[in-house]
């Protein structure tokens, strides 16, 4: 049994435990009992659970993976910024002067501005101005400084990041820097100790130094000390300058809206000026008023009282017209030498007698003419051939209006513009002996009438430009192309932006008298464009030079043959033409002009010593009774000119012409222009020397007088430069463009504007 026993068959069952269980049952391969689909079912949905949430935890275990990696190297990124900054910081902090050499000077510097024969012209800096404690100036000035300037000035350690933030989010949704983040502690840090410049290294330095005034003195003190040392316009350091420079009184007794006044000067101390633009300065100090308000320092009362009562300036305590030129010159002085950190010397250009002569001409002439003619400004420049201004008035009374007509107004030249117009077709090819027919023209919807109606039929361009015909200068304008003209203006000076139109040949584009008559100067000495300026040398207290304006060469901006021409031509102005009243006994040349209505009268005239502009006219605009540029201008002009050569040895303008006609005089013996003809020099009675690269020119005789010829009229071909048909690039109008007109009608602005 036992062998039986062993010998059993067990079967071969792997199927549930309880089929193996049963004694004896032998199940095939095909008996095979298939799994329960329940069981099978449960197992699929265990699995996709546990799949589900392994998905979601690393999809949690991802995100939060992004944000760990890009919280780290943020981290890291803030690390090595504060370290670049940290480098930064310490770099510029080793640059600056040691802390022991910090001290706050007592003062704010003084500048003493000096005429070109030693006698004083004018002081600045403190300009009358004293120290005023916070306590005793009126409480109106530091509420409203801070709260147009600084508003948490209180509040701050020296840097305001709020205030920084706010400016750079302006500045980059604007495209452009508008607003600055400066506290006034970091404006008293440059102030004090720093240069202007817009650098980084100047920034950074500027922040140190604002840590360290807080460190060291109090609010109290640190707007104490801002208050006397600020510019507020005008010449004027510190709020008693300003004080007593606008109103006429001390700090101490300004009210609410004289404050609001002064506080607003300091976004923009020269442009907001109420000397410069009182417009300007009044609507600034409107929104010191409300920032006021705003911040509570004013009740509604006092808000609603002081906008119906503006501040209002009184005459001031400095008077004569070198003002003018003091003001110009405290404008470029940042450029030249940065902040001003001591005492300082600026020995000017200005002739203090000629200053004076010029301030008096043009005061009696409106003095004796003004209410008769309607006129109540005047404005003259005159620079020697080396650039530098000798005289520059820019109105009748500074104490009365320190606004500066002859650097900043702006106006139309009229027919003073023709010069470059005539310049342009000599460089084009045409010469003073050119014909051109002066008759009635129309060009669009514009026509430039000459004159009183007169018309000269044939006549050369010498006549033209003698007689300042409007028709032939408008054919000139239309030979060589409008950019031409313009691009030869601004070739010789001018810097305003030009209209280029055909309008342009009668000056409707606006120039500064300062301007127009820099442009001239090449005329005179030869063809160079040397550098205008005001000042001569800045030196210290102690006499170390700062600044030294130097010689130098000036480039040749038109060649020698047609600064011959062009002389020759505007001699005829002076000499025949429409400036007869300027002539005296040096030979000279010029142009008059006269915008529409008599707005603007000028005449610009030179020697071969000095180039001056003269202009006459009204601040609103309104015109003149018939003054034109030969009238008052010239006037003017020659009583100038004639006091400023007495004793000066006389002198031939530059460049010589020979006129083709027979019956034009002009002498044998001199020699003609080249292009190696040196810039002569003027006497030294009357200017500086001449650019340094020219030689020295000796004097030659006085040209003969050559009187510009007027051709009679047969007809209405243009002949050209050869006396053949006109064959010219651009259209030569004839006499009868546009039709017959049936009725002649005066030229209004509305004409000159659209015209061309």
């Amino acid at each position: 049994m036992a062998n039986r026993k062993d010998s059993r068959i067990e079967p071969s069952f792997e199927g549930p435990p309880q089929a193996r269980s049963q004694p004896g049952l032998s199940v095939s391969e095909e008996d095979r009992v298939v799994p329960s689909n329940r069981k099978a079912s449960a197992r699929r949905k265990s699995s996709k659970a546990k799949s589900s949430r392994g998905g979601r935890g690393r999809s949690r275990r991802g995100l939060f993976g992004v944000l760990g990696r890009l919280f780290y190297w943020c981290f890291v990124l803030a690390i090595w910024g504060g370290i670049a900054v940290a480098g930064v910081v310490v770099y510029y902090g080793a640059k600056m002067p040691a802390a022991t050499t910090w001290s706050i000077p007592d003062r704010a510097p003084n500048i003493k501005i000096v005429s070109a024969d030693g006698q004083l012209l004018a002081n600045r800096g403190m300009s009358g101005g004293e120290a005023v404690g916070l306590h005793e100036m009126s409480p109106y000035i530091p509420e409203a400084v801070i709260a147009i300037e600084d508003r948490r000035f209180y509040s701050h350690f020296g840097v305001d990041p709020i205030g920084l933030s706010r400016a750079m989010v302006t500045n980059l949704i604007g495209g452009h820097f508008s607003q600055g983040g400066s506290t006034l502690t970091q404006q008293l840090a440059k102030n004090l100790f720093l240069k202007p410049d817009r650098t980084l290294e100047r920034k950074v330095q500027e922040v140190l130094l604002a840590l360290w005034l807080e460190h060291k003195h109090t609010k109290d003190q640190i707007l104490e000390m801002y208050l006397n040392r600020v510019y507020f316009g005008s010449g004027a350091f510190g709020v008693e300058a300003a004080s007593r420079r606008y109103f006429g009184k001390s700090a101490r007794d300004v009210t609410l809206s004289e404050a609001a006044l002064l506080a607003g000067l300091l976004k923009a101390p020269s442009r907001l000026s109420p000397a410069r633009d009182p417009k300007a300065a009044e609507e600034r100090s409107q929104l010191v008023l409300a920032a006021m308000r705003e911040e509570g320092k004013i009740s509604d009362k006092e808000l609603k009282t002081a906008l119906s009562a503006p501040a209002t300036r009184a005459p001031s305590y400095w008077t004569g017209s070198e003002n003018y030129v003091a003001d110009t010159i405290m404008e470029e002085l940042p450029d030249l030498i940065g902040d001003v950190r001591g005492d300082i010397v600026i020995d000017s250009t200005v002739d203090l007698n000629l200053q004076k002569l010029a301030e008096q001409s043009i005061r009696r002439l409106i003095d004796e003419s003004g209410k008769k003619l309607n006129v109540t400004q005047g404005a003259l420049v005159s620079i020697d051939d080396s650039g530098a201004v000798r005289a520059m008035v820019g109105g009748y009374d500074y104490s009365t209006s320190q606004f500066d007509r002859a650097s900043e107004a702006r106006r139309q030249p009229g027919s003073a513009f023709k010069p470059f117009v005539y310049m342009a077709a000599l460089e084009a090819g045409r010469t003073p002996d050119s014909i051109r027919n002066d008759a009635p023209i129309k060009i669009g919807n514009w026509t430039p009438d000459n004159y009183g109606g007169k018309y000269f039929g044939k006549v050369t361009l010498a006549t033209a430009l003698a007689k300042s015909l409007n028709s032939v200068a408008a054919q000139l304008t239309m030979e060589v192309g409008p950019n031409a003209v313009v691009e030869a203006a601004h070739r010789m000076g001018i810097q305003s932006e030009l209209q280029a139109n055909t309008s342009i040949a009668l000056g409707t584009s606006e120039v500064t008298p300062l301007e127009l008559t820099s442009a001239y100067v090449p005329f005179a000495n030869g063809g160079y464009k040397p550098d205008i300026h005001f000042i001569r040398r800045i030196t210290t207290a102690e006499g170390k030079v700062l600044y030294d304006s130097g010689g130098g060469s000036a480039p040749r901006v038109v060649k020698p043959e047609i600064v011959g021409m062009m002389n020759s031509m505007m001699t005829g102005t002076v000499e025949v033409g429409t400036a007869k009243k300027a002539a005296f006994a040096w030979p000279s040349a010029g142009k008059t002009g006269t915008s529409q209505n008599s707005r603007d009268a000028w005449f610009v005239g030179y020697t071969a010593n000095l180039t001056t502009g003269v202009w006459f006219g009204n601040d609103d605009g309104t015109g003149m009774k018939k003054v034109t540029g030969g009238a008052l201008p010239a006037q003017a002009w020659h009583e100038f000119m004639v006091a400023a050569h007495e004793g000066v040895p006389v002198r031939p303008l530059p460049g010589t012409w020979k006129s083709t006609p027979a019956d034009t005089i002009v002498p044998d013996d001199i020699p003609s222009a080249d292009n190696n003809q040196p810039a002569p020099v003027p006497s030294a009675s009357v200017g500086q020397q001449a650019p340094s690269a020219q030689p020295t020119q000796a004097a030659a005789p006085a040209r003969v007088a050559r009187p510009a010829q007027t051709v009679d009229a047969d007809g209405f071909n243009m002949p050209a430069d050869d006396g053949t048909t006109a064959s010219v690039g651009h259209p030569v109008p004839p006499g009868n463009v546009g039709g017959p007109l049936k009725k002649r009608k005066q030229t209004s602005i509305l004409d000159i504007l659209g015209g061309g």
